[in-house]
């Protein structure tokens, strides 16, 4: 049975393309990882505000509104192409930030400017490097493949989130941006290694070329695919529910967390981070070895967990049990996030990936708002109170989003519940 196992989570790396795009996405991740917690500290240390904390952590999701574009762009020239281009954008932001940090010029200001041109493109890495995957394996081997391509920002969380950690108490920001500078360069680099198709899929078999037609009309399209599909629309409404109420508590607000709830510094925001990434990649793993998954009732229980174990965190005092509930929130995350890929790209025409991809980035920005409006509550009636109102609430949500879709999401022989 375990030699079994091993070839099942292996599979995917039979594929020459999937061998050059994990590792190109895994120091991609890491660099994000390490970017996110780095800057998120130094903000909140030369600001001490933790409304500007939301605020800086919201930046780098302003550009999910036009990730639909991107996935028109990369339905166009290539994903491949899209994605090199992405990478070698984020290196040189970083060359920017490493050198004010080195030249002792760096400012809370700089910070939010870069932050913010780097939020336009960001948020789009996910769905352009899963249509990529998409694309490059076959059929039978896509669960297995979005779960272990999964990994790279599970292990990136962990390795990212400690090594940032350690780097920035130990060097300072300047050396710290150097290896992020690295990172991103050499997964430039895979990237283009990668063998792109010899032109884009067409947009459709009737026009005469995809350069030819409207970039607006593609974009309708694709909205209007993912609309008309009701269980790619259920599974959009819960992903934007679980960036508007959820991953607030694990992303942008952990800085504020770990110091003014734990009085911890960032050692222990690096262990939280990590723990929670732990969780995740658990769940990433167990489900690349899983096979026979009805993919839309996971995703169901997977969230209804990722919500109950939210409410505890919300009233934990210490950093080993928040820890231990981080943990087990990110297993639960982890089997949510990958159910949604799997039934948005199953759902998915090979010509619309791009652009249904593009679409579920745009709900990430259900995340700036969560923030925006956490930072605002915490300030008036508290951490505790607005974290248990949020996980309520999101939970609320998802069961009235589950009975309106029960017939896509919840019965045995739904297409979402194929095997």
């Amino acid at each position: 049975m375990s030699g079994i196992a091993r070839a099942s989570a292996l599979a995917p790396f039979r594929i020459r393309n999937y061998r050059f795009q994990w590792p190109a996405d895994l120091l991609t991740s890491w660099a994000f990882e390490m970017e996110t917690l780095i800057l998120g500290w130094y903000v909140l240390v030369e600001t001490g505000s933790v409304l500007l904390l939301t605020v800086f952590a919201s930046l780098n999701y302003v550009g999910t509104l036009v990730a639909p574009l991107f996935g028109v762009v990369g339905d166009r020239i290539g994903h491949r192409d899209l994605l090199a281009l992405m990478r070698a954008t984020y290196a040189v932001l970083a060359a920017t930030l490493m050198t004010l940090a080195l030249t002792g010029r760096l400012t809370p200001a700089w910070v939010m400017v870069i932050v913010s041109i780097m939020g336009l493109v960001r948020p789009s890495d996910l769905g352009v490097r899963g249509a990529l995957v998409a694309n490059i394996m076959p059929h039978d081997l896509l669960l297995g493949a979005i779960s272990v391509s999964r990994t790279t920002m599970d292990t990136a969380r962990i390795a990212g989130a400690l090594s940032g950690a350690g780097l920035f108490a130990a060097l300072g920001i300047g050396p710290a941006y150097v290896a992020i500078v690295v990172l991103y360069l050499v997964a430039s680099l895979l990237t283009l290694c990668v063998v792109a198709p010899a032109k884009p899929h067409p947009a459709d078999e009737f026009a005469d070329g995809p350069l030819y037609r409207s970039p607006l009309r593609d974009l309708k399209e694709g909205l209007a695919y993912v609309w008309t599909t009701p269980r790619m629309r259920a599974a959009m409404w819960i992903a934007f529910l679980a960036n508007l109420t959820a991953y607030p508590m694990s992303n942008g607000l952990l800085p504020y967390i770990v110091r003014e709830i734990y009085g911890a510094q960032q050692t222990a925001l690096g262990y939280l981070s990590a723990s929670f990434a732990i969780g995740s990649l658990i769940g990433s793993m167990v489900l690349s070895l899983a096979g026979g998954i009805r993919v839309a009732r996971l995703m169901i229980g997977a969230a209804v967990a990722w919500y109950a174990m939210l409410l505890v965190f919300a009233e934990i005092q210490t950093v080993p049990a928040a820890m231990a509930c981080l943990m087990l929130a990110g297993f639960s995350q982890s089997l949510t996030m990958i159910s949604i890929a799997v039934i948005l790209m199953r759902s998915a025409s090979e010509h619309f990936r791009g652009r249904v991809m593009g679409v579920r980035m745009m709900v990430i920005y259900g995340l700036p708002l969560g923030l925006l409006a956490a930072g605002s509550l915490i300030d008036l009636i508290g951490f505790a109170a607005t974290g248990t109102l949020y996980a309520a609430s999101g939970l609320a949500l998802l069961l009235i989003i589950v009975l309106h879709w029960r017939a896509d999401l919840w019965h045995v022989h739904a297409p979402a519940n194929a095997r």
